[in-house]
């Protein structure tokens, strides 16, 4: 791995840094006014051809390089801007390797100029960890399938356009080998979306039911009863960047500038070492992100190495927001509404929604597991 940038990178980087500068303020308007102000910034960006920057131009993309889209997206997330969601670094890149023609100039140049936003229909209450396992069935009736289900943890499914959904149509093949893969219109009849409040109170997550859903075949992507491989490379683009390691950098910044105005906080205990300690596992997680980020440069797949990279800078993400709370002491527990609270309750909140870290976009658990087998050789157990 090249562990430098090169002049036109550097370039690249501070263009995007002072445009972010320049034009994105954190919101803190309701979540509803939230989405409406993102959307209109990633048409902003979508001008500049950066949300999709590293695809093919006959796709909306400007045929960068993975290193240039990964500097993209890492001081997007270290200005806590929008990148587009799902469309631009999950379902589009699986499209691009997996989709039909027709599939990629129907979806992908309307994701490139932001038009449209995805949500992923991936996790069911039965069916975490251990994926393959879903239930949610696809039974084809003529030219189209019908689909009847529930899914879980549906990111941002009330404000999608589209959802792409991981069904089961072959019940008597093995549970790898008998699922399907199909993008679906959120308009269509027979969806329902149900928002999940989580315990920080905000409403991310969603259940989404499908009731006698129908669509249309050409919506399937990759083969029929294979849809598990090429959803395996929507989770390994999900699992890869280096956009993880900038969110904690982006709070440990945060913590750093408080902790040095207020003495109190920075002199007490072991918190410098434990401030020490987390920048320099910052430095580790960052690599591991650049790592994914040069081997897609390169023309490589990414697979135990995007799981590397998702399963330490996850954890560090817990870590990070777990020492900063216990810094703070009993004043860490305080939320918002308390005039003692540090940081607007903002310790409080973080350490709560970085419960789902190691949970989201697959477990620590399995991201091991994959590490074990595919990088390291070692037999199933």
């Amino acid at each position: 791995m090249d562990f430098s940038w090169n002049h036109d990178e550097k370039i690249f980087r501070e263009e995007v840094r002072t445009f972010f500068k320049e034009y994105w303020s954190e919101s803190t308007d309701t979540p509803e006014r939230s989405i409406e102000k993102n959307h209109a910034f990633e048409k902003l960006l979508a001008e500049h051809g950066w949300l999709t920057m590293a695809w093919p131009t006959e796709y909306g993309g400007k045929n960068a390089t993975h290193i240039e889209q990964m500097i993209f997206r890492e001081e997007a997330t270290l200005h806590e801007a929008p990148t587009g969601g799902m469309g631009p670094s999950m379902i589009g890149p699986c499209l691009i390797v997996h989709g039909t023609e027709e599939q990629k100039k129907e979806h992908l140049p309307v994701i490139a100029r932001g038009e449209s936003h995805w949500c992923q229909g991936f996790s069911e209450p039965g069916s975490g960890s251990d994926l393959a396992s879903l239930q949610t069935r696809a039974t084809r009736d003529g030219d189209d399938w019908v689909i009847n289900g529930q899914k879980i943890w549906t990111s941002g499914a009330q404000h999608a356009d589209w959802i792409h959904v991981l069904t089961r149509t072959d019940p008597e093949a093995p549970k790898h080998r008998g699922i399907s893969y199909f993008m679906l219109d959120m308009k269509t009849d027979g969806i329902s979306v149900r928002p999940i409040e989580q315990m920080h109170g905000a409403r991310g997550f969603n259940e989404t039911f499908f009731e006698e859903v129908r669509v249309p075949d050409k919506n399937m992507i990759g083969d029929e009863n294979r849809g598990w491989y090429a959803a395996t490379t929507t989770l390994d683009f999900e699992r890869s960047g280096a956009h993880r390691a900038a969110a904690v950098q982006r709070a440990f910044t945060r913590n750093l500038d408080f902790l040095t105005a207020n003495k109190e906080y920075s002199t007490k205990g072991n918190n410098r070492i434990l401030m020490a300690e987390t920048a320099t596992e910052l430095e580790i997680g960052r690599l591991f992100g650049y790592r994914v980020g040069w081997m897609q440069s390169k023309g490589l797949v990414p697979n135990y190495e995007a799981s590397m990279s998702k399963v330490y800078n996850s954890e560090l993400t817990q870590r990070q927001a777990r020492r900063f709370i216990n810094m703070l002491g009993l004043y860490g527990n305080l939320s918002s509404h308390s005039d003692y609270s540090a940081l607007n309750g903002l310790a409080t909140r973080e350490y709560m929604s970085t419960v789902s870290s190691t949970i989201a976009a697959g477990t620590s658990e399995i991201q091991r597991n994959i590490i074990a087998t595919r990088g390291l050789g070692l037999p199933r157990g």
